[in-house]
């Protein structure tokens, strides 16, 4: 979990680091070290779905044909704020509200980075 060059800690930048050093999220330091934050399982998602035969478009299946004759779907790449959008939509509520736990909260940068308005979606959730 290192970038740069000669690091034996866990999640360093640089070069030449031994220790694990505290995360940045949100563009800003914490006091924390990454294994103290939970982060919420909807953040790991794949940019990469399995879709069956029965389940793709009309479209999709005159596209990928071969596929799903001999495979019976195809892998299908998304780009990274569908691939985000999906992630989100499948999550519960309670996981949605543990993203506002994040330390150094910042909705406008993740709007930025997931295409997603988490305050305004969880609100509306709140709603209902």
């Amino acid at each position: 979990f290192n970038t740069g060059s000669w690091n034996t800690g866990d999640w360093n930048t640089g070069s030449f680091n031994t220790n694990e050093p505290v995360i940045r999220i949100f563009n800003k330091e914490t006091n924390l070290k990454r294994e103290e934050i939970y982060f919420p399982n909807f953040l790991y998602f794949a940019l990469n779905v399995w879709v069956s035969h029965d389940t793709a478009t009309d479209e999709e299946k005159a596209l990928h044909k071969k596929e799903i004759e001999d495979c019976g779907g195809f892998l299908k790449t998304l780009e990274y704020k569908e691939a985000f959008r999906l992630a989100w939509n499948k999550a519960s509520k309670e996981e949605h509200k543990k993203l506002l736990e994040l330390p150094n909260w910042d909705n406008e940068i993740f709007k930025e980075i997931s295409g997603i308005d988490a305050e305004a979606e969880i609100e509306k959730e709140n709603k209902e």
